[in-house]
């Protein structure tokens, strides 16, 4: 079990330092920084002197160095558009998004997994074939269509909803929360559902359809046959094998939820990291780029380690061929 851990956090970090990379070798052509912080006025001296003072004369390697060392200790640089340090922006950003996403993965995994039971266990009721039904509204419409769909409805017509903004927000320490005010939890209705939606009819798919082929394994024949109730086998037997290769598609959504919160940010306004980074695209700001982008690629990397680890101990064929090796 130990070398297999350290096996798979030395993969992680080769996979950190490759994306941070590509991501920072990316950004050499998306612009010129200086063109935006410069005005119209600007000198070839003025120009040369931002230059230095930002360390853009220095070699590419020298660059990604640096970057490096700062991102390990928690130092980003400073955006080129506040003028203020990166981490400092990401703090205030990053309870905004983490919320979003709690919510949203709490909603696609419960409720994923509970109608994917139910859809395979009735899968010849009138609910069950009205829920696969509406299902392909969820896989098929961008997630940026929904969320237009959702303002129109319930902020537009009904009324009922906000249709941008976080709300009203208390602090507690340095983390600011909309879970403690109305308004904050009405703000984080319809931004949750628009981010979860396509996870959640995703996982339920995927548990419908392992979960039909698990109730045709022989062991589930034994089971019944040997008088135990549909209770006992549906979530004793099947649900448990089920979930087995569930757990990988589900940790790999759960990331997702964060990468793609940008659509849904950007749609409802939600002042969260997906947020800034679009800004930071249309200025340039290669710090917030590069600093976003690596936090995406942990939490990426820490979720699939995560998984590992749990297939590597909900499987025991995974630790037989382990001892075999």
């Amino acid at each position: 079990m130990f070398a297999y851990i350290v096996r798979r956090m030395f993969q992680s970090v080769i996979v950190l330092l490759v994306v941070g990379l590509v991501a920072f070798s990316m950004f050499r052509f998306v612009g010129d920084p200086i063109d935006n912080m410069l005005g119209q006025e600007r000198t070839q001296a003025d120009i040369d002197r931002l230059r230095t003072e930002l360390g853009l004369d220095q070699p590419f390697v020298v660059q990604y160095a640096k970057f490096l060392r700062g991102a390990v200790q928690g130092n980003f640089g400073v955006s080129y558009r506040q003028g203020r340090p990166v981490s400092t922006i990401l703090v205030e950003r990053a309870p905004a998004t983490l919320e979003l996403a709690f919510v949203s993965g709490f909603l696609a995994i419960t409720m994923g997994i509970a109608l994917g039971v139910f859809t395979a266990i009735r899968r010849q009721g009138i609910a069950a074939n009205v829920i696969m039904t509406v299902s392909l509204i969820g896989v098929s419409l961008p997630t940026f269509l929904i969320g237009i769909l959702l303002i129109y409805v319930f902020s537009v017509e009904l009324d009922l909803l906000p249709s941008f903004g976080r709300g009203e927000t208390v602090m507690i320490g340095s983390w600011s929360t909309g879970f403690l005010t109305a308004s904050g939890l009405k703000a984080l209705i319809l931004p949750a559902i628009t981010l979860g939606l396509y996870q959640m009819t995703l996982i339920m798919r995927l548990v419908r359809s392992e979960m039909l082929e698990v109730l045709r394994a022989d062991y589930v024949r034994f089971a019944r046959a040997r008088g135990l109730s549909d209770r006992v086998i549906n979530f004793r037997h099947a649900l448990k094998n089920t979930l087995v290769p569930v757990i990988t598609i589900t940790g790999l959504q759960l990331g997702s939820i964060i990468a793609f919160a940008i659509i849904t940010e950007t749609v409802f306004q939600w002042p969260g990291v997906g947020l800034l980074f679009i800004n930071a695209i249309q200025f340039v700001d290669i710090p917030v780029m590069a600093a976003y982008l690596m936090l995406i690629s942990v939490m990426f990397v820490t979720i699939n380690l995560i998984v590992d680890l749990l297939y590597y101990a909900i499987d025991p064929r995974l630790r037989v061929d382990a001892r075999a090796t």
